[in-house]
């Protein structure tokens, strides 16, 4: 038995754990009643023990015998994830009775890779196959390439797997050269224009975010444009300006909600040639 206790033991694999993955480990009835009567730890379904202040979403996906997938569990692993989904995605066998249809996004496809009984958050592969089911294809793009680019998984192993039609297509579409998931969205949408779209190119001592053809710059603004990081994008498009880009910047809700109005900015300045050096 690990010479730690019984919760800290738990809460090092997630805080939400199965009672007979402890009795595994070692720790006996008396222990583990004894850390339930010190409030330790919390009887939160049959068979399941947690810490007081684990995550409500695995306690959910306990209760009702599923995992968390999608969109819910890539935000989860830091990927981007499109802000406007806030439903809880899981994803459950084919014949789990208590699948929470009622309060959340139930996906019962049968996964990519096999799902361990005491698994309560899909795997990486199980996660993007969903979103590719689930999501419009330009913002499962951007979660498949975010993905890649933290180097959680690799296109090659996941080319290797028995992946859905629909998966298959975004991995063929996948890059790594996006800095964002709204740059993954932005490039496809801007292809029939037929011009030059270079993604993250060094200009000025900083990279921009798309250059399109040859001088007009699109900088597109997450959520990090304020402070000191708004003032240094503000000196370099000032800085781009003098070298003769010319510089547009949007941000995610122009991206996301108003994204005919960026297209329409967008093409007036290639109708005027700003896209071209002179």
């Amino acid at each position: 038995m690990s010479h730690m206790d019984a919760a800290t033991w738990a809460r090092a694999r997630g805080g939400v754990v199965r009672s007979d993955r402890i009795a595994r480990a070692g720790y006996g009835r008396g222990a583990l009643e004894r850390a339930v009567a010190r409030r330790e730890l919390v009887r939160v379904a049959r068979g399941w023990l947690a810490v007081p202040d684990a995550d409500p979403h695995l306690i959910a996906a306990a209760r009702s015998g599923v995992v968390i997938s999608c969109v819910t569990q890539a935000r989860r692993r830091g990927w981007w994830v499109h802000d406007d989904d806030a439903r809880v995605h899981v994803a459950a066998h084919a014949h789990a009775g208590r699948a929470p249809t009622a309060t959340a996004v139930v996906h019962w496809a049968r996964p990519v890779v096999p799902r361990h009984p005491d698994a309560l958050v899909d795997t990486p592969e199980n996660v993007l196959a969903a979103v590719a089911a689930c999501q419009p294809f330009e913002v499962a793009l951007a979660v498949w390439e975010s993905a890649l680019r933290k180097e959680e998984v690799s296109a090659p192993a996941l080319a290797r797997l028995r992946l859905p039609a629909c998966a298959r297509r975004v991995l063929a579409a996948a890059e790594v050269w996006s800095d964002s998931g709204l740059e993954t969205i932005v490039v496809p949408r801007l292809r029939w224009m037929r011009l030059s779209l270079r993604r993250q190119i060094w200009i000025a001592g900083h990279r921009v975010d798309l250059l399109i053809g040859e001088r007009l710059v699109l900088q597109i603004d997450g959520g990090h444009h304020v402070g000191a990081q708004r003032d240094a994008d503000n000196a370099h498009d000032a800085a781009l300006m003098l070298l003769g880009y010319h510089v547009i910047r949007v941000g995610y809700r122009q991206v996301i909600h108003q994204w005919e109005q960026v297209q329409d900015v967008l093409m007036r300045a290639v109708a005027q040639g700003l896209h071209l050096a002179r």
